[in-house]
């Protein structure tokens, strides 16, 4: 599963991180917070959801809006061990 992470500028393409790379990341640091691009469909997300509740550890994700306008938001994803 490959997931992008937020956009550092309004006009660059996100960055594509992918599911290995989350994991190793998370059991390195033990808590960690990840921000997802709005282009990621919020499926993906619950399944990413799934997959580190599956191994006990807790996920907490939310809608972070940045603007006024409908898109301007991302996702801010908090996962712990």
């Amino acid at each position: 599963m490959d997931l992008k992470l937020a956009r550092v500028e309004l006009d660059a393409k996100p960055k594509k991180i992918d599911l290995a790379k989350i994991e190793s990341t998370v059991e390195k640091e033990k808590s960690v917070i990840f921000y997802f691009d709005r282009e990621n469909s919020h499926k993906d997300l619950l399944s990413l959801q799934d997959h580190f509740e599956a191994e006990g550890k807790s996920f907490y994700m939310s809608e972070v809006k940045y603007g006024l306008a409908d898109n301007d938001y991302l996702y801010q994803v908090h996962i712990m061990s």
